[in-house]
């Protein structure tokens, strides 16, 4: 399971504000071929609505291409946009597969979009925590140099003080 696990990091991806995973991704985790992932998709399409499962646009496809590899129709890969699925989706695939292996990854990819969604807000309320810091740092650094600034205003003035000492004849 931890090899499904490092698998799913690497094949979750984030689109139209979404995190999702390729039709090909899942059919190899759930050991089926992404066509017969597709045809069951079809045959139950009622179970699949826009926020559990969408084509991608073209635009999106080229987007993703540049970060990924993903093969070029014509050349054996997909002639047509693949599908990507949502958490929602992928726990709905599980449904419709009904095999023991679509119900384990199923529960594993729910659990490392849940891990992911976790780290994000931790990375969020890090990084709240930084500008704070860093206005803080911004204030005491004004303060700082207000205070240099009136040192050096004071010490300036008593710059012309007298030498103190034993005054000869030749000074």
């Amino acid at each position: 399971m931890d090899m499904i696990k490092n698998d799913l990091k690497s094949v979750i991806f984030k689109v139209r504000g979404e995190f999702v995973i390729f039709d090909k991704d899942i059919a190899r985790l759930y050991g089926v071929t992404t066509g017969a992932l597709n045809q069951a998709v079809k045959r139950n399409r009622n179970r699949f609505p826009q926020d559990f499962m969408f084509q991608l646009h073209q635009e999106e496809y080229e987007c993703l291409k540049s970060q990924i590899v993903i093969a070029k129709g014509g050349r054996g890969g997909s002639r047509v946009m693949p599908n990507v699925f949502t958490e929602h989706g992928v726990l709905m695939l599980a449904s419709v597969l009904r095999s023991e292996v679509a119900a384990i990854v199923s529960i594993n990819i729910a659990r490392t979009f849940a891990e992911m969604r976790r780290q994000i807000t931790s990375m969020a309320e890090f990084s709240a925590d930084i500008a704070f810091l860093k206005s803080k740092m911004e204030l005491l650094e004004r303060c700082v140099d207000e205070n240099v600034e009136a040192i050096n205003n004071n010490t300036g003035r008593h710059n012309q003080r007298q030498k103190i000492g034993f005054k000869t004849g030749g000074d």
